[in-house]
């Protein structure tokens, strides 16, 4: 035999990437980007003061990482008022969303998302043989009733749901979030991506006992503290969900840099505020270089915003090929109708300026 002896599930799987990133897009272009505007990145970065706590923690980095993350866990229990052992830490959401598939997901097991959600959930639940049952958007939104209720009738074991919600921006209210949680089936756990909360209005954020049995809430230092390359997630539930992840992740897959700079993101509140107000900022300049331009942006409670092109899924990947040709990394929603839009990342002043000379000229183009 000349190849490995793979599984028949992993013999049966194509090999992708759920996205492409800028850099390959930019290898493929030899030239780099004017804007890097579409990885849902916060271009305003991180607190100087993690930038000074990863520089210094480079200095011991030929030492793992402490496999507990017990300085980062114990941070972290005390701003959200839960014990330490409420809470794991991981290699970003896209990491804990693995290890939980793999903990609780066999060939054939049943896994409720939204339609046209977050495609690298599809694909650890792809990769452990799992089956997705899908319910489309409602008015943008995703419909958390309609996704328990298919979890009811499918026998689901989990349910992916974001709050705020990605690709769309859209996002419900904590309290009517709550309001849902009883409907949850016996043996059905629902997944609570909060990625982009710190960047929500007041009152996005679900309140509730984080030992409740059929909920675990995942956050990032991805988004509102502007570390998406150090890779830290961490999640927050029941204390022997919690430690059942011992039992399957990398305990030295958090690196002792990234540690250090979440921790000290963690104690600067004051930056994240400010950051707060650079991505609002933003987006009222996204609205109005799409107002300008014939097209509406959406409401946002992330730090990007989908803009509607006011038709089909063809012409807005049209108009992304465009505005790609003239140096602007963007991306779009893969599914009907939210394909429809366009989406684009909150960034600097100067950022903005580039999309706003190169949208007329890439419509134009289309006329």
């Amino acid at each position: 035999m000349k190849t490995p002896r793979y599984t028949d599930l992993v013999a049966s799987l194509p090999a992708t990437v759920p996205f492409v990133g800028p850099e390959t897009q930019e290898r493929a272009m030899k030239r780099p980007f004017a804007a890097r505007l579409g990885a849902n990145e916060n271009i305003f970065g991180p607190s100087p003061k993690a930038i000074a706590a990863m520089v210094q923690a480079a200095q011991d980095i030929w030492m793992y990482g402490d496999p507990e993350n017990h300085d980062l866990r114990h941070a972290l229990a005390d701003f959200h008022a839960v014990d330490p052992e409420n809470i794991v830490v991981g290699e970003g959401i896209d990491g804990l969303l693995g290890y939980l598939t793999r903990m609780l997901i066999a060939p054939g097991d049943v896994v409720v998302t939204s339609l046209g959600a977050y495609p690298t959930f599809n694909y650890h639940v792809a990769g452990f043989g799992g089956v997705l049952e899908t319910v489309p958007y409602q008015d943008d939104h995703e419909d958390l009733a309609a996704l328990i209720k298919r979890a009811q009738n499918t026998g689901a074991k989990l349910i992916y749901f974001a709050n705020p919600d990605n690709p769309m921006g859209s996002w419900h209210s904590g309290q009517d979030i709550v309001a849902q949680f009883d409907a949850i089936p016996e043996g059905c756990l629902l997944i609570l991506d909060e990625a982009y909360v710190e960047l929500a209005p007041e009152g996005t954020a679900a309140v509730y006992d984080v030992e409740h049995p059929r909920v675990i809430r995942m956050r990032t230092f991805s988004k509102g503290y502007g570390m998406a390359g150090a890779r830290v997630g961490y999640a927050m539930g029941t204390k022997a969900l919690i430690k059942s992840f011992d039992k399957i992740r990398n305990h030295f897959g958090m690196n002792r840099a990234s540690q250090a700079a979440a921790l000290a993101a963690l104690h600067d509140q004051d930056w994240l505020a400010q950051t707060r107000t650079q991505v609002a900022d933003a987006r009222k300049t996204i609205a109005q270089i799409a107002s300008d331009n014939g097209l509406t942006a959406l409401p946002s409670a992330t730090n990007f915003v989908a803009i509607d092109c006011h038709q089909d899924g063809a012409y807005a990947k049209a108009l992304l090929a465009a505005l790609v040709e003239r140096g602007i990394f963007v991306r779009m929603p893969f599914v009907t109708p939210q394909d429809r839009s366009i989406r684009l990342s909150c960034g600097r002043p100067e950022d903005l300026a580039h999309v706003a000379k190169a949208l007329p000229a890439a419509i134009k183009s289309l006329s």
